[in-house]
């Protein structure tokens, strides 16, 4: 099968097409396919190229997600509070009538384009010993300890 949508789509219809003719098992066999896939493709299947294409999965709409007053209260508390940190924002906000959770107004903020990711400021431990010689990496220290306990 060549990576054209068309291309998949011409496969799909041929082998529908055999299946139509020889019957589905025939068609599994001989195009190595699944034979429940085989009758969805039928199912789908109404003599044009474009009944095959697949769908989008995507959801057209989130029932829970955040209304537009919602969103209109953030856009006023974070105008009003801009020096204000994410948890005392969402402390008033709370007060104010907001249900959701601190991760929930986190990640509406960043979709929203008013709130920056803040980067980790967590170090990791060989960093740290390749910079100060004082400091061992972990390892080290557990080969000195066996080594002082077997002698």
């Amino acid at each position: 099968m060549g990576n054209s949508i068309t291309q998949k789509l011409k496969y799909k219809q041929s082998v529908v097409k055999f299946s139509l003719k020889y019957g589905v098992t025939k068609a599994a066999i001989k195009f190595e396919e699944n034979r429940r896939t085989i009758y969805r493709w039928r199912e789908k299947y109404d003599g044009t190229l474009e009944s095959l294409k697949d769908k989008s999965r995507r959801p057209h709409s989130n029932p829970r997600a955040h209304t537009e007053e919602e969103i209109k209260l953030i856009r006023n508390y974070k105008n009003n509070n801009k020096k204000t940190g994410l948890v005392v924002l969402w402390v008033k906000l709370k007060k104010a009538g907001y249900t959701r959770s601190v991760t929930s107004l986190y990640r509406t903020m960043i979709k929203m384009g008013i709130y920056n990711k803040v980067p980790s400021k967590k170090k990791e431990w060989w960093i740290l010993s390749r910079n100060d010689s004082s400091r061992r990496k972990s390892t080290d220290r557990c080969k000195i300890c066996t080594k002082e306990m077997f002698k």
